[in-house]
């Protein structure tokens, strides 16, 4: 199973980045897939999950009615669309996998890690 995270830049407070997580080698409607964020000298967190099967989706309550997390099953992506950003925000974000389609944001669950992208949010 391979992620390929992008969409990562730079963004003034305020604005707007949506990211994309493209899979390959299995479907996202049958594994839960997540993005968690790191930011400099602090441990990577999680963000939000779309699990696989049910369709359930969690986010963390920093980022919940501003990040909104989305899937189409056809090109095998599961995406970030960020809004209202701010400073805190600024992290590498990461797509991660795992089989089976639990909702959790734990990263000690996921079986598979992509590269990360950056996002920065600073005027």
């Amino acid at each position: 199973v391979q992620l390929q995270a992008s969409g990562g830049g730079l963004v003034q407070p305020g604005g707007s980045l949506r990211l994309s997580c493209a899979v390959s080698g299995a479907t996202v409607d049958s594994y839960s897939i997540a993005w968690f964020r790191q930011a400099p000298g602090k441990k990577r967190e999680g963000v939000s999950c779309f699990a696989g099967r049910e369709g359930y989706i969690v986010t963390d309550p920093s980022v919940k009615g501003r990040f909104n997390i989305s899937r189409d099953v056809a090109k095998n992506t599961v995406y970030l669309q960020m809004n209202s950003l701010k400073p805190e925000d600024t992290a590498v974000y990461f797509c991660a996998a795992v089989a089976g389609g639990p909702l959790t944001l734990m990263k000690g669950s996921m079986n598979y890690w992509g590269k990360g992208t950056l996002v920065t949010v600073s005027s």
